[in-house]
């Protein structure tokens, strides 16, 4: 062993040496110097705490980190955590780990070397408590290094996540009495931001997954629920992960999620960052979810607390500015505000709740819920925040669906009615449709069937059969049959067209959808009531309207039937989940 003894303080010597010459190439001939100098050390067995002249090793290595040069450095922090140091030289070398790596331009040569694989071992074998500073810059570095696809994916299938939530737990177990419990609050803020780069990793969410990493970022959050910077982080993580069926599934298993996410929402209501991530994942576990939707609505204050979050976010937005200027100076319309956004998302939540139906009739009773509804339509237009209206309006729409004793949608039926038309001149047929729907609820009731008459709002109905889309085509059948109800409402159909349109709509969609064809024909059959002849009522469409129903019968085997009273008003939309999108799909 003598002789690698004696190349290795050769190998070193050339290295002082070469720091002495002047010129470009001084730093290479270092960098090259320390390759060689691991190899020998790996070579001869000499890594971690086996070398008999590791300290002398080590103060010459440290004295060569002052020359201000990353790739140098890189290979310095390299041998050094070779050689197992701890305590202070520990925390010296983490904290170089962390300058190389958080910056960019050396994002090439930390992808080509060993450096990950040395951090994963001290983030391993290291004390917790010991060295808890050391592994806050271990983390740091490591957060750094899983923003690059290579490197994530190396130190995912080194059973980084695993090492992660293995780490989590034992932070988890140290309770707030404990001396180093805040001191661990650094390192969870560091871990808890690497993870939520890792979850949009498909084989990291796998991982996440198989070791149940909700439950332990649940016990975490509620933990350190005064620690801002960690409620952040992890609530950071939650709302990437419950974008995905089976984590929000899991976090839905977690009961105390719901008091736990109303707490911070009190807590830190101000907190816009951390505000919109809660409401956004609210807004994921009541999307699908009925019994996120009720064990949410039952928590204590939960209403009450999506209203006053409404009401500080709503006033934020009115003293918001509109508008912000390009490097050219030119001004643009700024969409959506910090504000907006959160009342986006909490119109989202109010929307999916009332899919339920228990919940959703108490809430069409609240009058506050519905009023601040009905604020959204009057104060914000669908050109100034379409996501907004649109939200807002699909909520309205679920709420009219419930026929309650009091229902506070009732009450303001007409001067929602009045907002509706806004959201009907409006370019977007998002908008437009959602309005319809809730005309389509509303138009029950004889004092909007009146409304629309008056509006001439029936003429933009049936110009709507003509859209070829059976989303759209619908809720404007459903307005038209309820206003057939009235008997001396039936002649527009005639005078505009409609029954033509009426026709054609069965022709399009008929044998494929079902639902659409019992509205066209329950419609038509009510405009036929008192008719002395099928020519009379239905004028040159009669024959083509006998030759689909004909067909019609003979799909369905000739159904018999000894005949039809007038329909009455029906509740023909029902309550459908909002989409953070405008361009998502609705369900009846």
């Amino acid at each position: 062993m003598l002789w690698i003894k004696v190349a290795l303080i050769n190998i070193f010597y050339f290295c002082l040496l070469s720091y002495t010459l002047q010129g470009e190439d001084n730093i290479e001939h270092l960098c090259l110097a320390c390759t060689k100098l691991y190899q020998a050390l790996d070579e001869g067995n000499m890594l971690g705490k086996r070398f008999k002249r590791r300290n002398v090793l080590l103060k010459t290595l440290y004295k060569l980190v002052d020359i201000d040069s990353d790739p140098l450095s890189l290979k310095l922090a390299e041998i050094i955590l070779a050689m197992k140091v701890d305590g202070k030289n520990l925390l010296s070398v983490c904290k170089l780990a962390f300058k190389i790596c958080r910056n960019k331009k050396n994002d090439f040569i930390i992808q080509n070397d060993t450096l990950l694989d040395y951090l994963l071992q001290v983030l391993w074998n290291e004390d917790l408590q010991t060295n808890n500073e050391a592994l806050v810059y271990c983390m740091a570095a490591i957060k750094f290094m899983s923003e690059k696809d290579r490197l994530l994916y190396k130190m995912v299938s080194k059973g980084a996540v695993e090492m992660f939530l293995e780490l989590m737990k034992q932070i988890n177990n140290i309770k707030e009495h404990d001396t180093y419990f805040y001191k661990l609050g650094h390192l969870l803020v560091q871990l808890t931001a690497t993870l939520r780069i890792l979850a949009d990793c498909a084989l990291a969410r796998r991982r996440l997954s198989d070791s149940a990493a909700i439950p332990e970022l649940c016990v975490a959050l509620e933990q350190r629920s005064s620690d801002k910077d960690v409620c952040i982080c992890i609530v950071r993580v939650l709302s990437k992960l419950s974008t995905y069926n089976d984590f929000c599934a899991a976090l839905a298993d977690c009961s105390r999620c719901y008091i736990l996410f109303l707490a911070l929402l009190n807590k830190y209501q101000k907190q816009q960052d951390l505000v919109v991530r809660i409401i956004f994942i609210l807004g994921n576990l009541t999307a699908k979810n009925n019994q996120s939707r009720e064990q949410f609505f039952q928590e204590k204050e939960s209403v009450n607390t999506l209203i006053s979050l409404f009401q500080t976010y709503y006033e934020l937005d009115l003293n918001a500015p509109t508008w912000h200027h390009d490097r050219q100076g030119e001004k643009h319309l700024k969409y959506p505000s910090e504000a907006e956004d959160v009342l986006i998302k909490l119109m989202r939540v109010l929307a999916n709740l009332s899919i339920h139906p228990r919940v959703g009739t108490a809430l069409a009773a609240a009058h506050p819920v519905v009023g601040l509804l009905v604020t959204v339509l009057e104060y914000k237009s669908v050109d100034a925040c379409e996501e907004l209206v649109i939200n807002a309006a699909t909520a309205i729409n679920n709420l009219s669906y419930y026929q309650v004793e009091d229902s506070a949608v009732q009450n303001k039926k007409l001067h929602i009615a009045e907002m509706l038309l806004k959201l009907l001149m409006s370019d977007s047929m998002d908008a437009v449709v959602e309005a319809v729907r809730v005309f389509g609820n509303l138009s029950q009731h004889h004092e909007i069937r009146d409304f629309i008459m008056q509006k001439k709002i029936y003429k933009f109905m049936i110009a709507l059969l003509d859209s070829k889309n059976q989303e759209v085509c619908f809720p404007a059948c459903g307005v038209l049959l309820n206003l057939t109800v009235d008997e001396n409402k039936r002649a527009f159909l005639m005078e505009e067209g409609g029954i033509g349109k009426l026709v054609d709509c069965l022709q399009d969609f008929g044998p494929a959808d079902w639902q659409l064809s019992c509205l066209i024909c329950k419609t038509l059959w009510n405009c036929s009531e008192s008719m002395t002849s099928a020519t009379s009522c239905f004028g040159g469409d009669t024959d083509t309207l006998l030759v689909m129903l004909t067909a019609l019968l003979g799909e369905t085997r000739s159904l018999a039937f000894s005949g039809w009273p007038v329909w009455t008003v029906q509740q023909h939309s029902g309550p459908c989940a909002a989409t953070l999108g405008p361009w998502g799909l609705w369900h009846f």
